[in-house]
């Protein structure tokens, strides 16, 4: 069943086989569909070609000890999160100096600030798409073909069903919904 038949399952269905089953084969079809997702984001964040493959590897089995004991339902966005967190791990054990100032937050200092914006910019984009997967049905959709397809209202109209005033309310919903639980979550 696994690889041969593995092209048309999700990573959800991936997911649900593996927890019923505790199949390790299962992790290796996962990960193995982002193996390049995970060498680029450690490229990205390390610069070096032998550290982002040593940072796949540990990564892989990193996942491989988290998915036995918790659960996790947006596998892209977490193996992202996992990735990054790792990459970020290493670069300040290696090369960031962190200061503390009076009020115990931890800052950057010099050239580090560049990678921090960027983690910042990666966290915000995560974020935002883990709470578009939580918005309701109509305003995920009308939000998604708006912002992300480019899709006009009339546009939306027509591959929805909706009237045209209902895709301006469901799009105004969402992006209002949208922002409150990005602001929540980046708290």
């Amino acid at each position: 069943m696994y690889q041969k038949d593995s092209d048309h399952i999700t990573d959800n269905q991936l997911l649900e086989h593996f927890y019923d089953s505790r199949d390790n084969q299962l992790l290796g079809i996962l990960l193995q569909r982002y193996t390049l997702l995970l060498f680029g984001v450690c490229m990205k964040y390390l610069k070096h070609e032998e550290q982002a493959k040593d940072a796949v590897q540990q990564i892989f089995l990193k996942v491989i000890g988290e998915l036995q004991q918790y659960k996790v339902d947006y596998f892209k966005s977490w193996l992202y999160m996992v990735a990054r967190n790792h990459c970020f791990m290493q670069l300040r054990a290696k090369n960031i100096r962190i200061s503390a100032n009076a009020d115990d937050s931890l800052h950057l200092t010099g050239e580090d600030t560049d990678w921090q914006h960027h983690a910042e910019k990666d966290r915000l984009l995560t974020v935002m798409e883990t709470s578009l997967d939580e918005l309701k049905d109509d305003q995920k959709t009308c939000v998604t073909l708006f912002y992300l397809q480019k899709k006009s209202y009339n546009e939306i109209s027509a591959i929805t069903g909706y009237s045209v005033l209902q895709v301006k309310s469901y799009i105004q919903n969402g992006k209002r919904n949208l922002k409150i639980l990005v602001e929540k979550k980046m708290q």
